[in-house]
């Protein structure tokens, strides 16, 4: 790879970085082929973007965004990358593939400017909420209490007519 090839990739690589609030790290050594190009499909099946990349051409991307911070531990051995707009969707696919086997195995993740390091944060990332899943359960919540309260009105509406016949029923007698 020349020069000119390298400055080709970091600057494609600084654009994606540049646009993404989210990236995983991971690593796919020891995966065959065939294994590489079905977890490809299962990548694009899942709305994730998966790119190799050397480690040297990776960190000069990120340090020329500034996100560098952090990852830089991560970038040994073979390194692929993970770019979607879920923040958890690509910890749902490793976690998903890799069923009985071991790899790929996490490396890193940065999700809105937090740093995850270490294969052993993966259930965490897949437990993240999306922004959808956040604002559903926020509009949830603030619809709760008037659910609440209109199923008392409605619930004490025969009540208060039952009250308030027996009531007359007594002032007529």
């Amino acid at each position: 790879m020349n020069r000119q090839e390298k400055q080709q990739v970091i600057d494609e690589l600084k654009e994606k970085f540049s646009n993404a609030t989210n990236f995983y790290l991971a690593d796919t050594s020891g995966l065959t082929v065939l294994e590489i190009n079905a977890l490809r499909r299962l990548c694009h099946q899942s709305g994730v973007e998966m790119k190799v990349a050397k480690n040297t051409l990776i960190y000069k991307a990120l340090e020329s965004t500034n996100k560098q911070d952090g990852l830089d531990v991560a970038l040994k051995g073979q390194s692929s990358l993970f770019f979607s707009v879920d923040a958890n969707a690509p910890a749902k696919l490793i976690k998903k593939f890799r069923k009985d086997g071991k790899r790929p195995q996490l490396k890193a993740a940065y999700i809105d400017s937090d740093v995850y390091i270490g294969d052993n944060q993966i259930d965490a990332l897949i437990n993240l909420k999306s922004k959808d899943e956040l604002v559903g359960d926020i509009i949830a919540l603030l619809q709760s209490p008037a659910k609440n309260v209109i199923g008392a009105l409605l619930s004490g509406e025969k009540k208060l007519a039952g009250i308030v016949k027996t009531l007359s029923e007594k002032e007529e007698k």
